[in-house]
């Protein structure tokens, strides 16, 4: 696949960002095989949870601006409908967790990218940056959205509007990422993370996410509802069964995922 290598071990799909060369910069080839790439996740049984990971020393640069998609005069909406709004859409509906493992700078909309995942486990080396309006833009690919809801208003605005770079701890200490470790650790802390997730039940971990993301325009009384819904389908799922069981049992569950 165009930029991007797929590989699978076990329940754990890996999705890698392979344009080292470009710092990962995602052009409109790369991002549909992306997308290509998750909604095979969302529809094999076998995977539970899928790391989004990249190769080289970045994780991602953003928009490849030699893409002739963007060069000044293009239809930038186009664009962004067409190729970053299908993937981030995809990434946010995936009924399963998504775990980021974020090396080096993710920028642009490789920074709203890595954000757009459930889980971020990033090297202490890591950083993120806003840096649209360093070429006259705004954030796309869901930072709008993101950002305030991650970081605050106040840091996402002067985020957005400065481009300044925000270290993987600061990152940490607002909240807007799960966790910081050293380089060295970062491939094996990733791979605790989703081995984990994989054991766990993965309907539920989907029905976790969906009622998360929908809690942000939703009601009180629409929450209840919708607690009330997905907790009935979850007690009629095997791994429900096979939970009381365990705790009944003193034992460890074994889910699998149905």
């Amino acid at each position: 696949m165009s930029g991007l290598l797929v590989a699978h071990d076990g329940a754990i799909a890996r999705i890698t960002l392979d344009r080292p060369q470009k710092l990962n910069a995602i052009d409109s080839t790369m991002a549909q095989t992306m997308r290509a790439a998750f909604e095979d996740a969302a529809r094999d049984e076998r995977v539970r949870v899928v790391i989004l990971a990249a190769n080289g020393r970045a994780f991602c640069a953003g928009q490849d601006l030699a893409d002739p998609g963007v060069t000044p005069g293009s239809d930038l909406g186009a664009t962004i409908e067409r190729f970053y709004n299908p993937l981030i859409r995809t990434m946010r509906a995936l009924p399963k967790p998504i775990v980021a493992r974020v090396n080096g700078v993710a920028a642009g909309a490789g920074a709203n990218l890595a954000l757009a995942a459930d889980i971020v486990v990033a090297a202490r080396s890591a950083s993120f940056i806003e840096s649209f309006a360093r070429i006259g833009l705004l954030p796309d690919s869901g930072g709008t959205w993101m950002l305030p809801r991650l970081f605050g208003y106040a840091r996402a605005v002067t985020l957005a509007m400065l481009g300044e770079r925000i270290t993987a701890d600061q990152a940490q200490a607002c909240g807007a990422i799960w966790k910081v470790v050293d380089d060295d650790e970062l491939e094996g802390a990733c791979d605790a993370v989703a081995s984990a997730l994989a054991q766990a039940p993965t309907r539920a971990l989907g029905a976790i996410k969906a009622a998360l993301e929908a809690s942000w325009t939703s009601s009180f009384d629409e929450a209840l509802d919708r607690e009330r819904d997905l907790q009935r389908m979850l007690g009629a799922t095997y791994d429900y069964g096979e939970g009381v069981e365990a705790f009944g049992a003193k034992r460890a569950p074994v889910f699998e995922g149905r």
